[in-house]
């Protein structure tokens, strides 16, 4: 399998992925305008779109509709340090989301051993990948364990949200945070077992059921891609 379908998706190379992540960053850090990083958005969800992840796509893209609404009414109706204020924060965002939902997309339509394949094909260390393998694997435990502790949390009428934040703090602290650390950290200490178990740090040349290969869906996304952080010096600026 390479660029064709996967799931309800396009294949995507994991080494396109990480290509494509540099190049969102890229046109983040650099983008001219609020008009510069709206378009990059949407580029991301196009994106998300041939990847088969259509709600996350649409989700993602209307979120940051209202972030950038906020923004625009912000620059019109307020003044002085609220404004400033404001407008660091949002700021911030615009800066951080793109580069955010794209890696949100990533995580969710790359396996674990498409990515070890890929990073040995690229003769990335094993001190970099074995980390990064580990936190792929580490991101699903926890969501797992987020879902029963707010099952758990309801269950004595608290409920895991920012309101029941304000109304009981220490009791979300104590059924919400201290779990999850706890957790977290037992998860972690299993996935690195594991992962030395299933021969993580064995020095041979990694196989994949999956074809580690470029394809014409990775071109055609890389150029996209490209051609936006190219537009937004030429046309923005």
């Amino acid at each position: 399998m390479a660029g064709g379908k996967s799931g309800q998706g396009i294949w995507f190379d994991p080494r396109t992925k990480i290509g494509l992540l540099l190049l969102c960053i890229l046109s983040a850090a650099t983008a001219p305008s609020l008009a510069y990083e709206l378009g990059l958005v949407a580029l991301v969800a196009v994106y998300g779109l041939f990847c088969g992840k259509r709600r996350y796509a649409l989700i993602g893209l209307l979120a940051y509709a209202v972030g950038f609404l906020l923004t625009l009414a912000a620059l019109g109706y307020t003044k002085g340090t609220t404004r400033t204020t404001l407008m660091a924060f949002l700021g911030l965002v615009h800066k951080v989301y793109p580069c955010g939902f794209l890696s949100g997309i990533m995580i969710s339509t790359t396996k674990v051993s498409e990515f070890l394949t890929a990073m040995n094909r690229m003769r990335v260390p094993k001190t970099l990948v074995i980390p990064l393998a580990v936190m792929l694997r580490y991101l699903p435990a926890i969501q797992e364990d987020w879902r029963f502790i707010k099952d758990a949390m309801r269950l004595r009428d608290v409920y895991p949200s920012f309101l029941g934040l304000l109304t009981h703090p220490a009791m979300t602290v104590e059924c919400l945070y201290v779990p999850l650390m706890m957790s977290a950290s037992k998860a972690a200490d299993e996935l690195s077992i594991a992962s030395v178990t299933r021969g993580i740090e064995n020095p041979m040349p990694r196989t994949c059921l999956v074809q580690i290969r470029f394809g014409p869906a990775d071109i055609l996304a890389g150029v996209c891609f490209l051609a936006y952080l190219s537009a937004g010096r030429l046309l923005f600026v």
